[in-house]
């Protein structure tokens, strides 16, 4: 057995030998041009992964969510100055698609540009809905539309116990079709529609879903 496989391996070589020319293994050599093109095609890839990511990112961060940090008092015991929140923007893009100005989003917490600074960003409460009267009289906020002709007055559940409500510059304002009234939960110390007036729908940025820090606070913000 061991003579037939030392006969196999240089059988071929006798072979070759006889017809005047020697057979050696033969070994891939790889050109300096195929590493070259391997190269490139990594890189390439590279970059698609890259421009997939990155636009993706932008979509998100765009059209999806953004951060937001709350400054100042004016929504205190709910939200803290500093606090770091995350907010959700895709239906305040399309505010007739999505119906987020309607009676089921009344005491919802927005972001929103001011009417008075663009650049600026306010978190303050939804109270009145587009085309509503909004009074404010007694230290209680009442709501007129077609389905409460003669008013509502709010339940403010979210507000602290025996906190008043006081009318500012106006105790009554009837809305725009486009626009809402909004109010901080720290009445006292909130710069609001009392204030600056009504808010442009075009002007609300979203509503924070996600509250990121302090670490003690993290979690989902009920609606």
């Amino acid at each position: 057995m061991a003579n037939k496989k030392m006969y196999d391996m240089i059988a071929p070589l006798l072979m070759s030998q006889e017809s005047g020319t020697i057979s050696a293994p033969e070994y891939a050599i790889e050109s300096p041009r195929s590493r070259v093109q391997e190269t490139l095609d990594f890189i390439v890839e590279l970059v698609k992964i890259v421009a997939i990511c990155a636009s993706f990112l932008i979509v998100v961060r765009w059209f999806l969510f953004q951060p937001f940090i709350v400054k100042g008092s004016s929504m205190e015991p709910n939200f803290y100055n500093d606090e770091y929140l995350i907010i959700y923007e895709l239906s305040y893009h399309f505010p007739k698609v999505f119906k987020v100005f309607s009676e089921d989003n009344r005491g919802r917490v927005l972001i929103v540009h001011p009417p008075t600074d663009p650049k600026e960003f306010y978190i303050k409460r939804l109270i009145g809905l587009p085309g509503e009267r909004v009074r404010i009289y007694d230290g209680r906020v009442t709501i007129y539309n077609d389905t409460h002709p003669d008013g509502l007055m709010l339940d403010e559940s979210y507000l602290p116990y025996g906190l008043q409500t006081f009318p500012g510059n106006s105790e009554e304002v009837t809305l725009g079709l486009d626009e809402i009234y909004v109010l901080g939960d720290n009445r006292g110390a909130s710069l609001d529609s009392r204030r600056i007036g009504p808010i442009p729908v075009k002007n609300v940025i979203g509503e924070p879903v996600i509250r990121g820090w302090p670490l003690q606070r993290i979690g989902f913000i009920s609606r």
